[in-house]
């Protein structure tokens, strides 16, 4: 099944999973950037993943960019464990062994303190 940029939040198609469904943009604008700033335990909105390592992104706050793109705001697990900024854009371009991509959990639900 293919899916276009209007889900995607960009003008790429994405032939396996939708990266980001309706639902999870209805759940990202209502959190802008500052929202969780003074929130003790802030809820994750949306975890991705490298299917082929290590690295996870768990996006805590985001904003759509004119362009169209999404700029989020949360705890990157890498090399290091930090709290930054990554777009979706990024992290659909990435590409791993066999031409992978990076995932959506589907099935993840959680605050800061459950990834600390």
């Amino acid at each position: 099944m293919e899916t276009t940029g209007s889900v995607l939040g960009l003008g790429q198609p994405n032939m396996y999973q939708k990266i980001l469904t309706a639902e999870n943009i209805k759940t990202l604008e209502k959190f802008p950037f500052g929202s969780q700033e003074k929130v003790e335990n802030p809820k994750i909105l949306v975890k991705f993943f490298t299917p082929w390592s290590n690295w996870t992104w768990f996006v805590t706050e985001a904003e759509k960019q004119e362009d169209g793109d999404w700029l989020f705001f949360g705890m990157v697990h890498g090399f290091e464990q930090e709290m930054g900024y990554f777009a979706l854009s990024e992290l659909t371009s990435v590409r791993g062994i066999g031409g992978l991509k990076i995932e959506r959990d589907i099935n993840f639900e959680g605050n800061l303190s459950d990834i600390m």
